[in-house]
């Protein structure tokens, strides 16, 4: 049995799939069980996402979800996630995913991932 302090000593990575980019766009709104920052990925469309009120792409192409705007000057991705009330690393998170499968990830943010991520991205 594991202790207090044990069972909360990892996070959960939740990783949601589609047929559709249009599917995931719907099930975010309607489905409880998925909570912002989530991750989507619709394998068809050759598209990763992040689960919010209105859900974003990390690739370069979104299908039916938004597309992330270009950051500004300065911003960083815990900037970006703050604005867009998604937990910290969930932007990341997805795409390191895209990248494990091959899928172009958003030009506007690779110059904002993390160090080592984006230069195996630029690759």
């Amino acid at each position: 049995m594991l202790t207090e302090s044990e069972r909360f000593a990892f996070s959960a990575w939740r990783i949601h799939a589609f047929a559709s980019t249009g599917n995931a766009y719907d099930a975010v709104q309607t489905d409880e069980t998925i909570a912002a920052g989530d991750t989507l990925l619709m394998l068809d469309e050759g598209v990763v996402g992040v689960a919010m009120t209105w859900p974003f792409a990390v690739t370069a192409k979104p299908g039916k979800l938004h597309a992330v705007s270009e950051p500004r000057a300065g911003e960083s991705l815990e900037h970006i996630e703050k604005a867009l009330g998604v937990p910290d690393g969930s932007i990341a998170r997805a795409c390191r995913l895209a990248r494990t499968l091959g899928f172009a990830i958003d030009a506007g943010l690779v110059p904002l991932l993390p160090e080592l991520l984006a230069t195996e991205v630029d690759g």
